[in-house]
């Protein structure tokens, strides 16, 4: 018995790895993507429906991909906003007993059966989060990215929290209880935007999307510099991207 059960758990273990293998091979070419959460229960006449799929519109004709976690209500939005623009939609489904079933509107979808593999895809390919109001799961995804940047696990990303009927309680009782007890700071509060205007979500992706391309750039310069010498000019890195740029005409040559 005791050996079966060892078995069992070995094969789990392979299939928690393909799910991380599929994952970080299907989404690495997908470029700046935000993920866009919500409850999936809310009904396309609802206003944070069309709120959550004119915001995935936006963010497409701005060049981003989108993620979401491929089901209905908030999601379907995500994905419908982003298809209907001729963008990457990407659905990161979940195999649950009720609720989850995968929309139409994904041109990139991908299967788990592990939350823990699932939550690790939307943190490693996502350039922001974009919260709009949801149940448990969407909490979960909130906090779980706040904790990360709180803890510098991982590098700063736009947490934008939208509807502010919906999330002003939270943040209310967050200062008024958590604050006060002295468990969190109010530096922490810095990493959370609310609105509710459709236009500030995008600049706001827009802005952090310039910073990180200038964060890579820098990245890329000091790792040329770091191996070929401080006299490596940035003239150097710009060529060196055209050169490997799989549109670039010297490689069909």
């Amino acid at each position: 018995m005791i050996e079966d059960l060892k078995g069992d758990e070995s094969w789990r273990m392979f299939r928690i790895i393909s799910e991380f293998t599929e994952g970080f091979e299907e989404l690495s070419d997908i470029g700046f993507a935000v993920t866009i959460f919500g409850s999936a229960r809310t009904r396309p006449d609802n206003p944070y429906y069309q709120q959550a799929e004119q915001i995935a519109k936006r963010l497409a004709e701005e060049g981003f991909a989108i993620i979401s976690g491929g089901g209905p209500g908030i999601m379907e939005a995500a994905n419908k906003g982003a298809a209907e623009q001729g963008a990457t939609s990407v659905g990161l489904n979940i195999e649950l007993p009720f609720e989850q079933r995968p929309n139409p509107y994904q041109n990139l979808s991908l299967e788990f059966r592990y939350f823990f593999a699932r939550k690790v895809m939307f943190v490693k390919h996502s350039m922001g989060y974009v919260c709009m109001p949801g149940g448990f799961g969407t909490m979960d995804e909130f906090f779980e990215a706040l904790t990360l940047i709180q803890t510098n696990k991982i590098y700063p990303m736009p947490l934008v929290l939208v509807g502010s009927k919906f999330w002003q309680g939270l943040l209310d009782w967050a200062r008024e209880i958590m604050l006060a007890e002295g468990t969190i700071s109010q530096s922490d509060f810095d990493y959370i935007t609310l609105t509710d205007d459709v236009e500030e979500v995008v600049r706001i992706m827009t802005d952090h999307r310039q910073w990180k391309g200038d964060q890579i750039h820098q990245a890329k310069l000091q790792h040329l510099r770091k191996h070929f010498g401080s006299e490596v000019k940035e003239e150097w890195l710009e060529c060196l991207e055209k050169l490997c740029d799989p549109d670039s005409p010297f490689l069909h040559k």
